[in-house]
């Protein structure tokens, strides 16, 4: 699983609960850290095969990286699933950026993590 806070976005403690509670259940978590850039979580996702990516907003600023994020990861041809949280965040909006999930907490990323990777 690869996880990052989108590019303008240095709020990260949302985002490191999330990894703990991965790992807790078991998941090899790669954290790319806050402010990401775009192409950054596109090379990585490519490079090591990453099959669940996490981005991560808090800032209502910053959701457009996370929109050209998964704009990015969509037009690579990455077969990865995207989930999204964040405080800014809602189902709709999710869905509407294109991501595939979107994670209310921590125990709901661990929850999509499982459905994707068993």
């Amino acid at each position: 699983i690869l996880l990052a806070t989108v590019e303008g976005d240095i709020h990260d403690i949302g985002k490191n609960i999330v990894r703990v509670v991965l790992e807790n259940y078991g998941y090899q978590v790669l954290d790319l850290g806050r402010d990401v850039p775009v192409q950054k979580v596109v090379d990585t996702a490519i490079q090591q095969d990453i099959h669940l990516v996490g981005l991560s907003a808090l800032m209502t600023t910053t959701v457009d990286s996370m929109r050209r994020t998964i704009a990015a990861l969509r037009e690579s041809g990455h077969p990865c699933k995207i989930m999204v949280g964040g405080a800014v965040l809602t189902p709709e909006y999710a869905e509407e950026i294109g991501a595939d999930f979107y994670a209310k907490d921590a125990k709901a990323s661990a929850d999509i993590a499982k459905e994707v990777l068993g």
